[in-house]
Formats: structure tokens, sequence, C-alpha cells
């Protein structure tokens, strides 16, 4: 009886085994190469390609919230095969792409994977998710959770009054103009934004209200842009407690279900349950791209108009210098003057979308560095890569 019973798990530890190594490569990959450290910002490079494809299943990570897809897909049909007029795998490899995804006119007209990943995996977002947390303010104003972004933001946020917040509307939080002094160096431990997510919360307190409440003003409110993922946070804290549910539930209701994709999603949470709204989406690239579409067609999911009139042409279109010729900065969108914008995040994830060519661009990797400011050319390479698409594009035009 033992000798059967040892041969029976015997086999099924074989079985698992092989489970293991063909149904969950990213869990085997991640466990050779486990961050130790919860900053991604210092982790190495294998441990980037590892980490970025399961940011929500970590154990030194806190945990995550299921973004719902419903069972109605928005179809992604084949298109004929866009000719870029440049060597894709080269720049993909430049890139150390995981995904670029290129959708015109609602048809695929290229698709490719690299670092092992695939269509099926989710890759995490970073600041993508900055333009997905601006939407659901815009939402959450059409639902008449929010009365006006011109509203202060301790209005909907007690625990900010008396801080250098006090004076601030959610319009200068949308546009990063808060006049709220504020670090961003990627590359020092130092920083703001290497710090934050590590801050332990006041008794009570929102983590991320908890840790931007403490911060001076350097700056009159609207006078002076300054990136802040800090900020982005305090947006989602503001549009979840106006909408009184998770982002995670109210982008699913609002977007993800109605609109079509096609797999459930992930939102990591900070320490004290909200959402990291700043950052930290888990969605597979095609799902990303179908965000675009969902921004092309005026902001409707499921035959509901979803944002308020106007509100994408406001949110998209330069609302704020960033002394770069040719951008500007909306609601948590990098815009260009040529009426395209993009949702973008470190390390090279990132949504481009042209409304003249009804043109989507979704792409995920891992840079070797967070930003080009750290001394690589991969955004710049990658802007370059996005205008040969629109030139490929108008070049097939009779």
């Amino acid at each position: 009886m033992k000798k059967g019973i040892l041969s029976i798990l015997l086999v099924l530890a074989i079985a698992c085994s092989a489970f293991w190594v063909t149904a969950d490569q990213d869990m085997r990959r991640l466990a050779l190469n486990l961050p130790t450290s919860t900053n991604v910002l210092f982790w190495t490079s294998e441990q980037r390609d590892a980490g970025f494809r399961a940011l929500d299943r970590l154990p030194i990570l806190s945990k995550s919230r299921v973004i719902e897809a419903g069972s109605d897909v928005y179809p992604l049909p084949n298109g004929t095969p866009l000719d870029v007029g440049v060597d894709v795998d080269a720049f993909m490899t430049s890139q150390h792409a995981a995904a670029l995804v290129i959708v015109q006119d609602g048809k695929v007209r290229l698709e490719k994977y690299g670092l092992d990943f695939g269509p099926e995996g989710r890759w995490t977002s970073f600041s993508v998710a900055k333009s997905f947390t601006s939407t659901l303010v815009g939402a959450a104003i059409q639902d008449g959770y929010i009365k006006s972004i011109d509203d202060m933001v301790s209005d909907y946020i007690p625990d900010l009054k008396g801080s250098a917040y006090d004076n601030v509307t959610i319009r200068q939080l949308l546009t990063m103009t808060s006049g709220v002094a504020w670090n961003e160096d990627y590359a020092d431990p130092e920083s703001d934004v290497a710090r934050f997510n590590s801050h332990t919360a006041e008794p009570g307190v929102d983590v991320t209200v908890s840790y931007m409440r403490q911060l001076p003003a350097e700056a009159e409110p609207g006078t002076k842009w300054v990136y802040k993922t800090g900020e982005t946070n305090l947006i989602g804290v503001l549009a979840s407690s106006a909408a009184n549910k998770p982002l995670a539930e109210y982008l699913s209701e609002k977007i993800w279900k109605p609109f079509g994709m096609q797999q459930d999603a992930t939102w990591l949470l900070g320490s004290t349950g909200h959402e990291i709204s700043g950052c930290c989406v888990q969605a597979a690239t095609r799902d990303y791209a179908r965000f675009g579409l969902f921004m092309l067609a005026g902001g409707i999911a499921g035959g509901e108009q979803v944002l308020p009139d106007g509100w994408i042409e406001q949110a998209t279109t330069k609302q704020v210098d960033i002394g770069r010729p040719g951008a500007g900065y909306g609601y948590q969108w990098w815009t260009l003057d040529d009426g395209a914008y993009i949702a973008q995040g470190i390390f090279g994830q990132g949504i481009f979308i042209d409304p003249k060519r009804q043109l989507v661009i979704a792409s995920n990797g891992n840079w070797p560095q967070a930003t080009d400011m750290q001394g690589g050319t991969q955004s710049k390479d990658r802007l370059a890569f996005y205008r040969q698409v629109q030139q490929a594009i108008d070049a097939e035009t009779p």
C-alpha cells in the first residue's frame, strides 16, 4: 500500500513539475530572478525582465485588485500588414521590447513580441496608469461624483486641509502645476518618487495623503510644471473617494467590461488599500491598444457616454508648456503639437494615439534605464519610430 501511494505521489509530482514548466513560465523565470527589494527602480535588468510580467504575483509587493473584463470582447481583426520602412525586429531589440501592437482603422497592422512574452501575458504599465486615472476623473464628473476640476482638492480629501494642497485645484493636480515641491529623480534613492511608496502612513490616513501633506510649496499653484507621480496617486484617492468605490472596480465598470477588454487586468494597491494610481496596472498589450481605441471612439463604451463632452479634447491637448519643442502636457497625457498624444511609463511602456490617422501603437518593454534622462536614447528612438509609422501610413494614401 505504501509503495502504491509513493508511486501515485511520484506521478503527481512529475505532472505538477511539467505543469510548472509549460503553464507558468513567468513564475519559473521569476523564481530564478526573484527581486528582494520592493523598489523596482533599483532592480537588475534580469529581475525587471522577470518581474514586469508578474508584479501582481510578487510576494514582496503589496496586494492587487482585479480589473474584471466582460464576456463581450472588442474584436481586433487583422488588417493588411504594415510596411513600416525600418527593421522592426532590430527596433524591438534596441528597445528591449516585450510587445508591439499597431492598430489602424480598428485593425491590427503589426504585432510582435519579445523577451519570451506573448499576447496572453500581462505586463505592467508604470505611468501609463496615470492616463487611466485621469480618465476616471472624467468619468466621475460625467457620473456627478465630482462637480468640477476647478474644485479644491481638499474638498474631496479632507486630510489635506492645512497642507500645501489647501489652495490647489483638481485641474492643477491633473496638469501637475500644484506648486508643491517634489523630486522625481529615478536614479536617486532619496528622491520623493523613490521614498514615498515605502512611507509608513499616519494612523487613519491614506499612505499617499500622509506623505504628500508633509511637502512644502515652492511656487504659486498653476505657475510651475513639475512631473509628480505622487500627485497622480492623490488623484486616484480623490476619484475613488468621490465615486465611493475602488478604482479597479470603477475602471472595470466604466471601461474594461463595457468596451470589451479581452482579459482581466490588475492594479497594485498601496499599504492602506487604495490603488497606486500613478502606476502599476498589469494588462495584456492588446488591451492597452483597446484603451487607445476607446479614446479614439470618443469615450463611448457599451453604447454609453463615459466621459463629458469635450473631455478628451481638453485632456489630450497641451494645457501646460513643459519646455520641450512640439510637446506639452494635458490631463495626465503627454501631448504632441500634431494632435497625437501618449500615455507613457518608465522602462518603455506606452500607448501612442493619433486621431488623424486612427492609429494606436501599444508597446511594453524593459529599457536599460528608466528614462532618457539617465543617459539612454530609447524614448527618442521610440518617438522616431512613431513618426516612421505615421509616414508609412501616409504613404499608403492614394
